[in-house]
């Protein structure tokens, strides 16, 4: 009797051990996540769509694997998979400039610059010292030929540190016909 206990023991012991281990492999979201990232900065895209694909598999509320996963297409000119990323991260957090900048930035790529201007616009209402969006929005209305605004943005770019490319300003130097 002693030895059917001690087997019956030792078969929970095993079977709890088993039922264990997934959950101790298993990497969490931002595991996941942070591994995209390193990934990404390493130029290993496929890896890193991988992860942020597994970082939303295990969390799928999470905007910024969303938006990560959609600049990675976006890098590989994969526009369309970016801008329906970035729109899923946006979906998920109405308030994340981050992606509304991105995806604007996805729209000017695109050519459909009226969207793009939008997306730009709504990032900086959100988070108006995001010199990054004040920046693209002076590149989208430049390409629109609107130099008036395009200067205006670039100068809000430039007082909150943004360094704008100085070969675009010499473009809109030219195209504006004035010095800024």
């Amino acid at each position: 009797m002693k030895y059917y206990s001690l087997r019956i023991t030792m078969f929970v012991l095993i079977w709890v051990l088993f039922l264990s281990v997934p959950f101790v492999c298993a990497e969490t979201a931002e595991e996941y996540f942070n591994s995209a990232l390193t990934y990404a900065n390493q130029s290993n895209f496929t890896q890193a769509i991988s992860d942020c694909t597994k970082a939303i598999e295990t969390n799928p509320k999470y905007a910024d694997a969303y938006n990560v996963r959609g600049a990675v297409y976006e890098h590989q000119s994969n526009l369309s998979q970016a801008i329906s990323d970035y729109t899923k991260a946006i979906t998920i957090n109405p308030n994340y400039a981050k992606a509304y900048c991105n995806r604007g930035g996805a729209y000017d790529k695109q050519g459909n610059f009226a969207q793009a201007i939008l997306d730009l616009t709504k990032a900086i209402g959100i988070d108006p010292n995001d010199a990054a969006s004040y920046n693209n929005l002076g590149v989208a209305y430049y390409v629109i030929k609107d130099y008036d605004k395009a200067w205006e943005n670039v100068h809000k770019a430039e007082k909150l540190g943004y360094t704008v490319n100085p070969a675009f300003l010499v473009k809109l130097k030219k195209a504006s016909v004035r010095d800024k």
